[in-house]
Formats: C-alpha cells, sequence, structure tokens
C-alpha cells in the first residue's frame, strides 16, 4: 500500500441506454457521492455536453468510466458503447479519462436501494447515480490499495 495518492475530484461515470449517472469523488479521493442523472441522447450529445458542464463546475481532474464486460469476461452489446462514449466524453472535455470494469455495479446499486426500502419503480431515477458511486468508490479504492490508477486510460 502506498501514501500517494493522486488529489483532485474523479467524476464517476456510469452509462446505460436511456441515462447516464454521474458521481464525484472528494479531492482526497475518500469518498464518492452522488450528483445527476443525466437522460441519454443517443442521436446527439447533450448528455456528453451535460457532464462535460458538471466537470468543469466541479473541477475534475480525471473522468472514471464504467465497462460494462461481462462476468465471462468478454465484451457485451454495451461495452463499444461505453468506450465511444468515454472516447466522446474526453474529446468535448479535455479531461483526462479512465475506463473501469463495472461489472455488477448496476445490480449492487439495485440491492442497495432494495435493502434501503425502495421499491424499483421509485428508483429508476436514481439507481444509475448509485452505480456511479459503488464505479467510482471501487475506483478510488482500488488506486489508494495499489498505488496505480484502475483501469485503462482513454485516448484523446
Amino acid at each position: 500500500m502506498t501514501d500517494e495518492f493522486r488529489r483532485g475530484v474523479r467524476l464517476g461515470i456510469d452509462v446505460g441506454k436511456a441515462r447516464v449517472g454521474v458521481a464525484r469523488s472528494d479531492p482526497d479521493g475518500l469518498l464518492a457521492t452522488p450528483v445527476e442523472t443525466v437522460p441519454r441522447d443517443l442521436g446527439g450529445d447533450a448528455d456528453i455536453r451535460a457532464i462535460a458542464v458538471i466537470a468543469e463546475e466541479l473541477g475534475a481532474v480525471e473522468l472514471v468510466v464504467g465497462l460494462p464486460i461481462a462476468l465471462s469476461g468478454k465484451d457485451t452489446a454495451s461495452t463499444q458503447d461505453a468506450r465511444e462514449f468515454a472516447a466522446r466524453l474526453r474529446s468535448i472535455t479535455g479531461v483526462p479519462a479512465r475506463l473501469v470494469d463495472e461489472r455488477l455495479t448496476t445490480v449492487t446499486a439495485h440491492s442497495a436501494l432494495r435493502s434501503a426500502g425502495k421499491r424499483q419503480k421509485q428508483t429508476r431515477s436514481i439507481v444509475d447515480q448509485v452505480a456511479a458511486v459503488i464505479l467510482l468508490q471501487y475506483a478510488l479504492d482500488a488506486e489508494r490499495g495499489s498505488g496505480r490508477p484502475p483501469g485503462s486510460p482513454v485516448d484523446p
């Protein structure tokens, strides 16, 4: 374990077909918290631009984008979509981005919300934020434990 940690606010991005969950970290990278659910704009860049505004307002130093990989380790139909989304986000914001394996984050988010007494119908608007929090917290903890940024960088 290392005491070295790259300081700065990071955004966790959970890309879905209908919505994009956004979470943020504190500058010390200790805690991830929910920010917003952005409606997905499959025909344009409104979703990317909304996240770019959030990144700028919070002074984000990095974007952690969830990469949906099957439990078998193979790509899914959503894997390429997440890669393309991350590349466009990186290009428009100019903020470095990393793709991090997000297996089971949405399942874990649904489970956590059920445990909190919420019905699925009540959670539709926030489950993506919770998944983004889980993804980002995992990335923060992994970096803190290993001393290395998690996942793989997204080329500009």
